[in-house]
């Protein structure tokens, strides 16, 4: 009797390599090609409002302005005029210091695995070993790119993020789950 579906321990393999995959591509990307630079843009008066920032001491998090703590007093007219006024915007902040690079890189190659797990998952629940190399292609490159480029859509819905980079980060989705597809089709269990 042929298996249904796979143990996962058997998709371990696929796993590592599509993260290590990812992890090069995004690289390429980043560090090479540098199409994300264009993405951030400097404030004309950055040292005010660093200054300015600083003066109210907040904790590292995620801000939003202006500030409603209730969807009632966005009505009210001196809240609206803040609007008309502006700036409008979202503002994370990290802790103060350089940025830990390392710490990053080592929590993205993480989630890259978090995601092939997660893809691995999907396809070892419905693929039977010995799926043809596009159909096993297929559900893993579907699975990893809704999970690598869904975020940054919902970050131009609700955060104002440029369209522009939103279609950047759909692309760098696009290629991260073609890599992922790759590797689970080339690796995938024959009967």
């Amino acid at each position: 009797m042929v298996p249904t579906h796979i143990p996962l321990a058997h998709l371990w393999l696929p796993i590592i390599l599509s993260a290590v995959f990812v992890f090069v591509v995004s690289s390429l990307i980043h560090m090479v090609l540098k199409w994300h630079n264009s993405d951030y843009r400097a404030l004309p008066n950055e040292d005010e409002v660093r200054a300015a920032i600083r003066k109210g001491s907040p904790t590292p998090g995620q801000y939003v302005i202006p500030y409603c703590g209730d969807m009632k007093e966005m009505g009210k007219p001196e809240v609206q005029q803040k609007y008309t006024d502006g700036p409008v915007g979202f503002l994370m902040l990290g802790p103060n210091g350089t940025p830990n690079m390392g710490k990053a890189l080592g929590l993205w190659f993480l989630y890259a695995v978090a995601v092939a797990f997660m893809a691995a998952y999907v396809a070892s629940r419905t693929l039977a070993p010995g799926t043809h190399y596009l159909q096993v292609f297929r559900v893993v490159g579907a699975v990893s790119f809704l999970t690598y480029a869904g975020g940054s859509v919902q970050m131009g819905i609700w955060a104002g993020k440029p369209w522009r980079s939103v279609v950047k980060d759909l692309i760098d989705g696009l290629l991260y789950g073609l890599v992922s597809a790759g590797a689970f089709g080339w690796l995938w269990p024959k009967l």
